[in-house]
């Protein structure tokens, strides 16, 4: 092998070894960088829901349901349905701390009310409609968030995240899951 040949060949190896610490330099700098997460408000509803499930409930609930809103089928107008919601927490899980289940059934009646809890209501109704997973507080849609719609006559899906989501999922945890857990 000639001198050229070999010095070409040094030389070659030589940047693909810097070029190769420079991309693997640049990733790792990448992965190091924290990610900018705007500040949480002390008014931020899953912050308060942690709070209190941390300081009341030891850090876990299981398997809490609740009867929830009231609403008009936009399939049928004429039809009113109603959410019923079981909420699930850890504190020690990594991901999805929070899970909150949400199933559909017909507007419950008052004889219903009376004959049987949520829990059962909501075992009735068998499957979600959507899903919540939340690992951090702040709003909904933060990395780690996800949320599952169910597709039309199929089983959960993953589904974007809109402004529309964050509302409902805002007014399920306002509205019913603390005032709920602060009565019990």
């Amino acid at each position: 092998m000639s001198r050229k040949l070999a010095a070409f060949l040094l030389t070659t190896a030589v940047l693909v070894v810097l070029l190769a610490i420079g991309l693997f330099g640049h990733r790792v700098a990448h992965l190091n960088a924290k990610e900018k997460v705007p500040p949480v408000s002390p008014d931020d509803v899953t912050l308060r829901l942690y709070q209190l499930l941390d300081n009341s409930y030891g850090g876990k609930l299981a398997d809490f349901c609740l009867i929830a809103d009231v609403f008009k089928d936009p399939k049928a107008p004429d039809q009113e349905r109603q959410h019923i919601l079981r909420v699930d927490y850890d504190k020690a899980r990594v991901f999805g701390k929070l899970q909150l289940h949400v199933r559909t059934v017909d507007k419950i009646t008052a004889e219903q009310l009376k004959a049987y809890t949520p829990k059962q209501m909501y075992d009735y109704a068998e499957v979600d409609t959507e899903k919540f997973t939340k690992t951090e507080p702040g709003l909904f849609g933060r990395q780690g968030d996800v949320y599952l719609r169910a597709t039309e006559g199929g089983p959960l899906a993953t589904a974007p995240v809109t402004d529309e989501t964050r509302t409902q999922y805002e007014s399920f945890l306002a509205q019913y899951v603390l005032p709920a857990l602060g009565k019990k």
